[in-house]
């Protein structure tokens, strides 16, 4: 164990301590903070991303009490790297969590999910309902990709992105990486720091949608208008410091994008994973989904992506933030209020005593 040197502004700072733990034949990095017998939170972030993704609500939950857990997940970080795409389905991902808090003694946690964090979580609440006290996702509503990108098409917001123009969308950038993933991950690893320096930028009221870069990424050749590395372009300091965004690329650098961008290869497997969804994936627990006003991929806003999720979650709380797709650090204040008033309401069996 030691502490990390990643810290978050404030007049209170808990200790955030690195650990890891062997889960079979899976080792998973986590960072920790608050005490021990804590209730447990376990955050898990989505692509490119670290554990530090978390650093803010790290502080926030640990000084409250809880004890804020958040892993590298799998092909992330100091977790393992497998070398299949199929070793990324969302099976497999959620095996490693519900393996991660059996290894640390934890019967039920919350559990908290971004981007593809969230398709993990919400697949931890459908099939494990049991070890959820509740679940919280950003950005990515239930019922949507952890059934795989078909099920994501017939939400798409059709005036702004006509089938016979944009038969995927803003997805379009996801089958880009099922027909052609080397080309999809070739200026990642050119460049890894070029690359999440300009993908880590804040939210933009007002976009374009029409020309948002993910809905012409087949069009154009790949990600960054085809280019072989991604653009020079100055840090967004309301986003990512510099220590964080040289950790982000001396991971990618040592681990590569093979991994974090095979989850994008396993939704006909997710899909079906998804079918064995207990309660006929009904989700009975406390529910919290966090909608990006100026997320223009996970578009809750002028699409009905977010409507699959309303039925299915009888106790469901929904909030916009005015941030984009990187919330949790654009926004971290307001997406720690909306959390902490969340488990306050409708998880106090779970506050800190």
């Amino acid at each position: 164990m030691a502490p990390s040197p990643f810290r978050t502004e404030g007049h209170r700072m808990t200790l955030i301590i690195e650990h890891t733990i062997q889960t079979g034949g899976h080792r998973t990095f986590y960072l920790a903070a608050g005490p021990e017998s804590g209730p447990p939170v376990i955050l898990c972030h989505g692509w490119p991303e670290l554990s530090i993704s978390w650093r803010h609500q790290l502080d926030c939950l640990g000084n409250l009490g809880f004890r804020a857990m958040a892993p590298d997940m799998r092909g992330y970080g100091r977790s393992t790297v497998y070398g299949r795409h199929e070793d990324y389905a969302l099976e497999h991902i959620v095996g490693d969590m519900v393996g991660l808090a059996d290894a640390l003694g934890i019967e039920k946690a919350v559990w908290v999910g971004h981007d593809w964090g969230a398709p993990a979580v919400w697949s931890i609440a459908s099939h494990h309902p049991d070890r959820c006290l509740g679940v919280a996702n950003l950005c990515v509503p239930y019922a949507t990709l952890e059934r795989g990108l078909e099920a994501c098409l017939p939400l798409l917001d059709r005036e702004t992105y006509p089938e016979d123009e944009f038969p995927y969308g803003q997805w379009d950038y996801q089958r880009f990486y099922e027909e052609n993933f080397t080309r999809a991950i070739a200026p990642f690893d050119a460049n890894p720091y070029n690359a999440v320096k300009a993908l880590f930028r804040k939210g933009v009221p007002g976009a374009d949608r029409r020309k948002w870069r993910t809905a012409h990424t087949r069009k154009e050749g790949g990600w960054f208008g085809g280019a072989k590395q991604a653009p020079d372009l100055p840090r967004d300091d309301d986003v990512v410091g510099e220590g964080e965004l040289r950790t982000y690329a001396e991971s990618l650098t040592r681990n590569g994008m093979f991994g974090p961008s095979s989850w994008y290869m396993n939704h006909q497997s997710n899909a079906a994973y998804a079918e064995t969804a207990v309660n006929g994936g009904r989700l009975e627990m406390p529910v919290l989904f966090l909608a990006a006003a100026y997320d223009y991929t996970c578009d809750c806003i002028t699409s009905h992506l977010a409507e699959p999720m309303r039925p299915l979650c009888p106790n469901l709380t929904e909030h916009t933030i005015e941030s984009g797709h990187w919330m949790a650090q654009e926004k971290p204040a307001e997406v720690n209020a909306a959390l902490v008033r969340w488990l306050a309401r409708d998880v106090s069996a779970a506050w800190p005593r």
